[in-house]
């Protein structure tokens, strides 16, 4: 079964530059797909009775359910971003914190995440689901985590929100095309398999793998930001928060060691809310 696993990827790698001889298109849709879907990230039943104290309310984007959580609180609205297989459990922790401070908290499952519709996510999708989010509740702070952290960048540089006062971003992957190249080593894509799959992104979102890159968006946010990376990250490098902050000209970059990717912890927390508070 370990053998199979670890040559799995290879596999479906043949078959994709086999598929994309004969049937080009669905190949490159297909590859797509495969690269946005996650394989987990759903709502687990110990995870239920924390959720449940939320008010729970389904809104609708791009045709999605996306499963909304609200805790209400008479202080400033935060957004909760979570990351990639993940929900919004994940922010357990910083929500009992952030409800002893009254904050008016809001967070959604991703789509294909949690309780929400859905098979595929990527950034452009993530961040459609989360400008729908601040014309509900008009939150003033953004927290995202990983992917959530990147959707968060993407956001204002997009939309360039002045109501947002301050975003923090937990771990976020700053290249894209670094993501790619990782993916096709992965499964043994060809640079011409690769080079049509840049060329379909660019038709769809208007960027091509290089252009999509989170320290270069972050130039253009005036937004005060604070980015939390751990330095032995092994998911995603230290190097993209350094890309990050560095062209993030209002923003601060703080470091930790041996939380990982996830950075669960207490200290974490606290940086969050001696930055907001």
């Amino acid at each position: 079964m370990k053998k199979l696993k670890k040559y799995l990827p290879k596999l479906l790698g043949k078959q994709l530059l086999l598929q994309y001889v004969f049937l080009r298109r669905f190949a490159l849709k297909r590859a797509f797909r495969l690269f946005c879907s996650p394989k987990k990230g759903k709502v687990k039943q110990e995870q239920e009775p924390f959720l449940a104290t939320a008010i729970s309310k389904i809104i609708t984007v791009e045709g999605i359910n996306l499963q909304t959580y609200h805790w209400k609180g008479t202080g400033p609205t935060i957004a909760l971003i979570h990351g990639w297989e993940s929900n919004t459990y994940r922010w357990r922790n910083l929500i009992e914190k952030l409800k002893k401070l009254d904050f008016n908290i809001v967070a959604f499952d991703a789509p294909a995440h949690g309780k929400s519709s859905g098979k595929i996510l990527h950034v452009p999708l993530y961040t459609k689901c989360l400008n729908q989010i601040m014309s509900l509740y008009k939150p003033s702070f953004l927290v995202g985590h990983s992917i959530g952290g990147m959707t968060s960048i993407f956001y204002q540089h997009t939309y360039k929100n002045p109501n947002i006062k301050k975003i923090i971003v937990l771990a976020p992957p700053s290249e894209l095309s670094g993501i790619m190249e990782q993916y096709k080593k992965a499964l043994g894509l060809s640079k011409y398999f690769m080079r049509a799959l840049n060329k379909r992104f660019h038709n769809n979102f208007g960027y091509t793998f290089n252009d999509f890159s989170m320290a270069k968006f972050s130039s253009t946010i005036k937004t005060s930001g604070l980015v939390i990376h751990d330095r032995f990250d092994a998911v995603v490098p230290f190097g993209e928060a350094l890309r990050i902050s560095k062209q993030w000209k209002s923003s601060k970059l703080v470091s930790t060691k041996n939380l990982g990717h996830s950075l669960h912890s207490p200290k974490v927390d606290n940086l969050i809310l001696e930055f907001i508070v």
